[in-house]
């Protein structure tokens, strides 16, 4: 198991590169937990997933690393917009210092493009544009 700082360094703000650092810190997690609206954590040790355990216990996958990812990206799915995946190791004497953000709130995909005009700039707001045409 790695420790928090062998890991690869990504971007947090692209989706893609959270989603590679999410499936590689996903190897080594021993659970993930999500608060049923936008938290989700990857549990990277025991003392941290006895803790979710018991606060997070609606929301609790154990699995392997495959089924993890999966399960992080469904709930990642049915999230609000605040969503975000972090990685938590218990650091006691800086527990802020034991979070690591895999996937950042807001974090776009860069190549992603618009279901309707198939742009990557509009995000879905040239839905809007034209319905305003149809009514002049």
């Amino acid at each position: 198991m790695k420790t928090q700082t062998q890991y690869e360094p990504h971007n947090a703000d692209d989706l893609e590169q959270g989603w590679d650092a999410v499936h590689e810190y996903a190897e080594d997690a021993l659970l993930a937990a999500w608060d049923g609206c936008h938290k989700i954590y990857l549990a990277m040790d025991e003392a941290e997933a006895a803790w979710f355990r018991v606060n997070y216990a609606e929301h609790i996958a154990e699995a392997n690393d495959y089924e993890l990812a999966d399960i992080v990206k469904e709930w990642w799915d049915e999230s609000c917009s605040l969503r975000f995946v972090n990685a938590v190791w218990r650091n006691e004497s800086d527990p802020n210092a034991g979070f690591v953000s895999l996937i950042s709130q807001f974090a776009e995909d860069e190549d992603e493009e618009c279901s309707v005009c198939g742009e990557s700039w509009c995000d879905g707001d040239c839905e809007d544009d034209d319905d305003e045409d149809e009514d002049i």
